[in-house]
């Protein structure tokens, strides 16, 4: 069964990067009818707060994201624990000593010798009388998966195609801190072992960890901490930028918070994330099973993803005019009805804006100041108003008969006596809404007869 996962660190509120990996990765598995996994990453107990875990899973609730279990690291670091012994036992992984500090000369020194600034394995050098030395001295190590240099990391990526890496030239990972705390690489492995785990679609940024990890796979089943099975297939799509087109602090404040106070739909961030970065065209779909049907690896490209605002906005504008009322009842103003909701969508780039639009059918409103022909035809336009299945083209086809006005000398002085705007819904859907009296005498006070 395909089998994905989305793994967050509960360190801060998820982004638009963040949200767009998980799209990707729950539409990969709900095109495959398969399972989608949220994995709190919460090894760093110093920095992970469970407000952020109720505000990721709050997030993924409003964008529809469901996930078919929740995973929590801390919750199974019996199990690193026993993958740290097996690769111990194999001699995958080593103690080292140096300090931070000592650790950034190293690199300082590399680069300035036109070298890659890699660890030099000098913890290896070690004898078993400096390793009890620096026991004695209370000095606690920090340790390292030790990469296997004979042959080169290869795989098929499902964006970038073939990949390949020479081991030699990337630095033996640390995978546990001095003080006994886990960093990504190990658990990481292991989790996607654990769980099934057969794709693993994430930023290009993961490109060099995923080296590292088949390595980790590879050491883990060797060591016998679990039974061979095939490794999960790896992807890695192009990260997001901003318009200017470098990356950009402002995606990362990007968040569903933000989206909300905008009055961003849902559906206008699915559709904008599904298919940024792809050949296939962005547009205001709210049919999410299309979408998903739609969503192949095939089509992203390998050029930087950019996320436009104003895109956002225009989508979000198209998702709104599509909305049922049913879908935004309960968040219309008191008295709105399916009638008044349809009358005023095609002018909505965001759903809270239909308050305003309602309002002039409640009124009250403040129609211009009129000339004195324009009075005229207000007043003969109160007498002729009469009510029917169409109130609006009865009264507009007398008017025309009657003065031999049309276009914008016919339409405009009635919309603006009727409502007090140029612009708006369409009269023939808001004159019903308004009503007979109403409107008759909103007509008689803009003529100044009433």
């Amino acid at each position: 069964m395909t089998t994905t996962r989305f793994a967050p660190s509960p360190t801060g509120r998820l982004h638009v990067g963040n949200i767009r990996t998980a799209l990707h990765n729950w539409m990969l598995a709900r095109q495959a009818g398969g399972a989608f996994i949220l994995r709190i990453d919460d090894t760093d107990a110093a920095r992970s707060r469970e407000e952020y875990v109720e505000a990721i899973r709050a997030d993924l609730t409003w964008l529809g994201l469901t996930w078919d279990r929740e995973e929590r690291q801390s919750a199974r670091l019996d199990r690193y624990e026993a993958a740290f012994e097996a690769l111990r036992t194999a001699g995958r992984i080593y103690p080292c000593y140096e300090t931070a500090q000592e650790l950034d000369v190293k690199r300082k020194i590399q680069l300035s010798r036109g070298l890659p600034p890699i660890y030099d394995r000098a913890a290896l050098q070690l004898s078993e009388a400096e390793h009890g030395a620096k026991e004695a001295e209370g000095t606690q190590p920090h340790w390292r998966f030790l990469l296997d240099h004979a042959e080169p990391i290869q795989w098929d990526d499902g964006i970038r195609g073939a990949q390949k890496f020479d081991p030699a030239q990337l630095s033996d990972p640390v995978i546990r801190r001095a003080d006994g705390s886990w960093l990504y690489m190990m658990p990481s492995a292991v989790d996607d072992i654990d769980m099934g785990v057969t794709q693993v679609l994430r930023g290009e940024d993961h490109v060099s960890n995923t080296a590292v990890q088949i390595q980790i796979f590879t050491a883990l089943y060797a060591a016998g901490f679990a039974a061979a099975k095939n490794l999960p297939a790896f992807a890695h799509e192009a990260l997001l930028v901003g318009r200017e087109g470098k990356l950009s602090k402002r995606l990362g404040s990007l968040g569903c918070d933000a989206f909300r106070e905008r009055g961003i739909e849902p559906e206008a961030i699915i559709a904008l994330l599904a298919r940024l970065g792809t050949s296939q065209p962005v547009e205001p779909i709210t049919d999410r099973a299309m979408l998903t049907a739609s969503f192949d690896l095939a089509t992203f490209g390998r050029a930087p993803a950019k996320f436009d605002e104003e895109d956002l906005e225009r989508l979000n504008a198209g998702i709104v005019h599509q909305l049922p009322f049913e879908a935004v009842a309960a968040r219309l103003t008191d008295g709105m009805d399916a009638a008044g909701w349809h009358a005023v969508r095609p002018n909505l780039a965001h759903v809270a804006e239909a308050a305003e639009w309602w309002g002039l059918v409640t009124g009250p409103i403040t129609p211009p100041a009129f000339e004195d022909e324009d009075k005229a035809f207000l007043a003969q336009a109160a007498t002729a108003l009469t009510w029917s299945d169409n109130p609006w083209a009865a009264l507009t086809t007398a008017l025309k008969d009657a003065t031999g006005r049309k276009g914008r000398a016919l339409f405009l002085p009635l919309r603006q006596a009727l409502t007090g705007m140029d612009h708006g819904p369409d009269m023939g859907e808001l004159l019903p809404l308004i009503g007979e009296n109403e409107a008759r005498a909103r007509l008689a006070k803009a003529a100044g007869t009433a």
